[in-house]
C-alpha cells in the first residue's frame, strides 16, 4: 500500500507548508555567499502526469496519459531527493528521482480450440522502472537582497526498464518481455530564487536543457513555485515540474513529458 502511504505524506507536506505559513520568521530567503560551506538537504514529493509513447520491440505502442493521481495509484517504490554544498561562489548540487510504476488489468477474449473458440480471460500487467539522477557544478552569477541565482553544467542520466507481461487465467500459460534504456546527457542551466517584497517568502525557479548522449535528441527541465523560509534551517515550497525527453528511433521514450506538483522541505547547515 505504497502508493497510500505516498499520498497522505503528499497531504502532510502541505499541510506542514500552510500551518508554518502561519508562523512568524525574521530570515531572508537569500542565501548569504561567504568563504564558508554551506548544505542543503531536500527531501521532496513529486507527483508527475505523465505523457508518453514507448518504443517496445521495434513498434511504437500507443501514447499512453496517465494522471498525477493514476501514477501515485500505481507507483509501487520510490525516492526522490536532492542536495547541494557551496563554497564561495562555486558550488554542486545533485538531484535524484526513483521509482517503479505498475499497471495491471484483464482482457476478455476468446481462444481457440479444438471444438472452437471459448471465451478467455488474460491478466497483463506492465511495469516501468526508471531512475533519473542529475548532476552539475554551479557558480553564484546574481547575489543581492533580493536575488540568487546560480548557473549550471553538468549531466543527466536516465536508466528505464520496461516489462510487459501475460498470464491466462486458470492456467500456467504465461509470456513476458522487456526492454531497457540507459543515457548520460549534457545539460546546462540556472536555477535560484526571487524574494517578494522583502519578505520571508520567495520564488524558487530551475531550468535546464540538454542531449547529444547516448540515445537522447533533446532533455529540458523546469521548475517553478513559492516557498517560505524559517529562520534560516528550513525552507518549504510547494512548485510544478516538468521533465521531458526526446529518444531517437533506439531509445524506449518517445517524446516524453511528466509534469505536476512537488512539495518539497529543505534543510539547511
Amino acid at each position: 500500500m505504497f502508493h497510500k502511504a505516498l499520498k497522505l505524506t503528499l497531504a502532510g507536506c502541505v499541510a506542514l507548508l500552510m500551518s508554518l505559513a502561519q508562523a512568524q520568521s525574521d530570515g531572508s530567503p537569500i542565501p548569504k555567499v561567504s568563504d564558508q560551506w554551506r548544505f542543503e538537504v531536500t527531501p521532496y514529493l513529486w507527483s508527475p502526469g505523465i505523457s508518453s509513447t514507448l518504443f517496445f520491440n521495434d513498434k511504437y505502442l500507443n501514447t499512453a496519459v496517465l494522471s498525477s493521481s493514476n501514477v501515485l495509484g500505481d507507483l509501487k517504490a520510490g525516492g526522490m531527493i536532492a542536495a547541494e554544498a557551496h563554497y564561495g561562489n562555486w558550488g554542486i548540487m545533485g538531484d535524484l528521482v526513483s521509482a517503479t510504476l505498475q499497471q495491471n488489468q484483464t482482457i476478455s477474449t476468446t481462444a481457440p480450440t479444438a471444438q472452437g473458440a471459448v471465451p478467455a480471460r488474460f491478466a497483463t500487467s506492465a511495469t516501468l522502472q526508471q531512475t533519473i539522477l542529475t548532476g552539475a557544478a554551479t557558480y553564484t552569477v546574481i547575489n543581492n537582497k533580493d536575488a540568487y541565482f546560480d548557473g549550471l553544467v553538468g549531466v543527466r542520466s536516465i536508466a528505464i526498464t520496461a516489462t510487459l507481461g501475460l498470464v491466462l487465467d486458470g492456467t500456467s500459460l504465461h509470456a513476458s518481455d522487456s526492454k531497457s534504456t540507459s543515457t548520460v546527457d549534457p545539460i546546462v542551466g540556472l536555477k535560484g530564487r526571487y524574494r517578494l517584497a522583502d519578505s520571508t517568502w520567495y520564488i524558487p525557479l530551475y531550468a535546464d536543457i540538454g542531449g547529444g548522449g547516448g540515445t537522447t535528441n533533446m532533455t529540458w527541465q523546469g521548475m517553478i513555485g513559492v516557498g517560505k523560509t524559517f529562520d534560516k534551517w528550513i525552507d518549504v515550497s510547494l512548485a510544478y515540474r516538468a521533465l521531458y525527453y526526446d529518444m531517437n528511433s533506439n531509445g524506449l521514450l518517445q517524446k516524453t513529458t511528466m509534469k505536476g506538483p512537488q512539495a518539497a522541505i529543505t534543510f539547511k547547515f
